[in-house]
């Protein structure tokens, strides 16, 4: 069988049979003398069916693989021998230029037609040759100052600019590295104090006899920028404080891109708003460039040389802080349907009212299966020093392992800090109807003070899978004031995320509590400790883990709890579990730790609001199976 030779630059050899292709040729005259109505009743000629296998080293297979047109192009209904044969001839061309991303620029690529079988396999055999590796990096970086003209400005790091840069010498070079490094040098820079900065020069100069390549880079930060004043629109039912008590940033503070976003996250978190977009005025800035490049022209037009200004060491400009808002509605109605395996079925109704004599109002009607709440609250708009404050009334009543409670809380709260360390204080008034199955029905009030305090280092809110989340809490009723039994009250409960491996996560938490008073009678059961359910011991019944009394189970004054669980997603959004829980609840640190433990599998998703998670579990002291069902980890 004869053979078409064609060569191609970097030293690429295209072999392919052209015995078929003469054939094919002489079968297109046969038939060109073929009667025209014979044509019209044949049928169309099927599209052609073919093979490809690619031989080559490493990644570079799959690189060719995904990549080439003879891949892509597999099954295309107008596919004919005369289209795969062009195809054939731009394959080495393609491939050449494909593992020249990766490194190599020396490739020698042989493409050859099998026709022996049944279809025509294409076989791509690829020699890479010597990988290209950085020689030299070359980093100019322009226009920062290093002496500001404010004293209380600080000289941009170039140094720690330059150390930053990702690609070192003597490391491969690879085109999706260099890409992504310029990138990120870019954005290291604009994202705080130069927004205008530009790369205004990128080379990278490849020998291949030496197989090196030199990289240049020239970066201009353009001016330094500050904030200015803050300009609010879009508001209209509701006070600017709501804005500009959440505002943390102050004329005169370097631009930062992430100041923004923190600014536009906290105005969304308020509720108050439907859309929220924050930026600063960058016009200012644009039409003092447009206006001296106008001057720098008409100098030139009249032919006179361009004067030079003086350098400006004033103030660096500042930008004005825009925040432009779309209200919500005032007013909103909202109900749902849902199921938990903790208290059963669940009917929930939610009035919310954006601007009640200054306040947000929110109340909800929530109707359980083993439980039943009513609560209304007022939320302040934030103070000028973070502060946000509500105050508010709520009913609860309960039927929880025979014990049965009926509690009227009157509060007032206090939160501060953001997302990363958050802390509360709450001061509540709280009567309670206790009866416990076959014993009488008791009577407690209580004034407590709480204090608590949360610290999250987490890679994601949503989906963390790298950090720790830690809460803290210490409270009580210290004084003989609308209070049965005074009381002293310390809680905590953290977990922590590690990765294991690729697709493993380990995931670690535990829980404590202790209550000091001189009887346990008149304690509030809310500020007892009781264990088991969803989010705490799996295998047993919501709160089934503490003291007996009678035919109930009632809080105790100590509680100790601890899981392990181990995840591998085997989906990006699947994954299955298995863990171990172990804990309990009791009036005696002796019997508190205890525990009674339960151990399963399960399985986890993650949908748009967070974790779904689906366990079976068996608790070993009851001896028993018991399907879990919850939505992410509550904190």
């Amino acid at each position: 069988m004869g053979q078409l030779t064609l060569a191609a630059a970097g030293s690429v050899i295209l072999l392919f049979p052209i015995a078929q292709a003469a054939a094919q040729e002489g079968a297109q005259e046969s038939t060109q003398d073929a009667p025209a109505d014979n044509a019209a009743t044949e049928a169309a000629p099927a599209p052609l069916q073919y093979d490809v296998k690619v031989n080559a080293p490493g990644d570079l297979d799959e690189l060719l693989e995904k990549n080439l047109d003879l891949e892509r192009f597999r099954g295309n209904p107008r596919m004919d021998r005369e289209q795969l044969q062009r195809l054939v001839r731009d394959t080495p061309e393609q491939a050449k230029n494909l593992v020249a991303t990766a490194g190599y620029y020396t490739p020698v690529v042989t493409v050859r037609v099998d026709t022996t079988g049944a279809k025509p396999l294409v076989i791509v055999d690829l020699e890479p040759g010597e990988p290209v590796t950085i020689d030299k990096v070359e980093l100019e970086l322009r226009g920062f100052d290093p002496t500001p003209p404010l004293a209380a400005s600080e000289p941009y790091d170039t140094e720690a600019l330059k150390r930053s840069w990702s690609l070192k010498t003597g490391s491969v070079f690879r085109q999706a590295d260099w890409e992504s490094a310029k990138r990120a040098l870019l954005r290291e820079v604009v994202q705080t104090r130069y927004p205008r900065a530009q790369l205004v020069d990128t080379q990278a100069v490849v020998d291949p006899e030496t197989h090196k390549v030199s990289l240049l880079v020239v970066l201009d930060s353009g001016p330094e920028l500050r904030f200015g004043e803050l300009r609010i629109e879009g508001l209209k039912r509701y006070d600017e404080s709501i804005i500009r008590n959440l505002d943390k940033i102050r004329p005169g503070d370097y631009y930062s891109e992430s100041a923004l976003q923190s600014l536009q996250a906290r105005l969304q978190d308020t509720g108050y708003f439907a859309n929220v977009e924050v930026s600063a005025d960058m016009s200012s800035i644009l039409n003092e460039q447009i206006e001296a490049g106008q001057e720098s022209q008409a100098a030139e037009a009249e032919g006179a040389a361009p004067v030079a200004k003086p350098v400006n060491r004033g103030p660096a400009p500042q930008l004005p802080l825009v925040v432009r808002v779309t209200e919500n509605k005032q007013q909103n109605v909202s109900a749902g349907l849902g199921f938990s395996t903790n208290t059963g079925n669940r009917a929930q109704l939610n009035y919310d009212n954006l601007n009640v004599w200054g306040t947000r109002f929110k109340s909800a009607l929530t109707m359980e299966t083993k439980k039943q709440a009513a609560h209304a609250n007022f939320y302040f708009p934030t103070t000028e020093r973070g502060y946000n404050d509500s105050a508010g009334a709520s009913f609860e009543r309960s039927d929880i392992s025979n014990e049965i409670t009926a509690v009227t809380t009157i509060s007032a709260k206090r939160n501060w800090g953001g997302t990363n360390l958050e802390r509360s204080l709450t001061f509540e008034f709280l009567s309670e109807d206790k009866t416990v199955v076959g014993l009488e029905q008791t009577r407690s009030k209580s004034l407590p003070l709480t204090y608590a305090i949360t610290k999250r280092s987490l890679d994601s809110l949503l989906f963390p899978t790298k950090g720790y989340v830690i809460n803290a809490q210490v409270g009580g009723a210290l004084l003989p004031v609308l209070t049965d039994e005074r009381f002293v009250r310390v809680a905590g409960k953290a977990v922590y995320y590690r990765p294991l491996g690729e697709k493993g996560e380990l995931i670690v938490r535990g829980e404590m509590g202790a209550l000091g008073s001189k009887e346990k009678r008149g304690v509030p059961a809310v500020y007892l400790f009781r264990a088991g359910g969803d989010q705490s011991v799996r295998g047993y019944g919501y709160q089934e883990l503490g003291v007996k009394e009678g035919d109930a189970t009632i809080g105790g004054r100590y509680m100790l709890t601890g899981s392990a669980e181990y995840q591998y997603w085997f989906k990006p959004k699947w994954a299955i579990a298995a863990f171990y829980d172990a804990g309990n609840a009791a009036d005696t640190v002796k019997a508190a730790m205890t525990p009674k433990s339960g151990y399963g599998l399960g399985g986890r998703y993650k949908s748009p609001v967070g974790p779904i998670n689906v366990d079976v579990a068996y608790g070993h002291a009851v001896h028993k199976y018991r399907l879990h069902f919850s939505l992410g980890f509550t904190f």
